[in-house]
């Protein structure tokens, strides 16, 4: 058995604005994200985890800060990398690209995982990645309990990999900071043990 404690990275101060990051912008935790970490790893801090991995992007490095510095075995995948949003990532909240996110993911949930914008990835191409990381992770017969911090839409992804799930149902996974998805793995198919779990936030509330 292997068991999977995947969440996403803390709150940045781009997530505070509701302005997209993607793949192509390296920002850091703020003061919420930060305090958001901490309440993770304080719930979280006596789990045996054999092996964190993190994407190569310093939110989620700073997300799991806590148990890097415990000294436990860390390893970035660039596979767990965030979709790339194109020449919309870094962009202001308008209505203009509120509309644009509607009609590429309106698009996804009719099937169409090879719609992107400008630049950016698909829903395919990141699952290429994302299975990659998988597969990589899984071969690691010694590592029995993961931690991996990761983003928000390629979070919902690998869970629709994960899980045997089209790319369409991928909203049916919420993904607010810190939210923790957990899974077991028994050696042919994954099992969700834990949903969108955010009670270590209740302390920062």
């Amino acid at each position: 058995m292997k068991e999977l404690y995947i969440i996403r990275h803390g709150e940045t101060e781009l997530n505070r604005l509701g302005i997209v990051q993607g793949r192509g912008v390296n920002a850091d935790l703020n003061d919420t994200g930060i305090a958001q970490a901490a309440a993770f790893f304080n719930k979280y801090s006596e789990v045996k985890f054999d092996k964190i991995y993190t994407s190569s992007l310093k939110r989620t490095h700073q997300t799991v800060k806590g148990f890097i510095e415990l000294g436990l075995p860390w390893e970035q995948l660039d596979g767990l990398d965030e979709l790339a949003w194109g020449e919309w990532e870094g962009k202001p909240n308008t209505e203009e690209a509120r509309e644009a996110f509607r009609e590429v993911v309106r698009q996804w949930q009719l099937g169409n995982y090879n719609a992107k914008f400008e630049g950016g990835e698909s829903p395919n191409e990141v699952g290429v990645r994302l299975s990659k990381a998988i597969a990589h992770i899984k071969k690691q017969d010694n590592e029995k309990c993961v931690l991996i911090c990761m983003h928000g839409r390629a979070m919902r992804l690998i869970l629709c990999i994960l899980l045997n799930k089209p790319f369409s149902d991928m909203e049916e996974f919420p993904h607010s900071n810190t939210t923790l998805y957990r899974l077991q793995f028994d050696g042919e198919k994954f099992t969700l043990l834990d949903s969108n779990n955010t009670s270590h936030l209740e302390q920062i509330l």
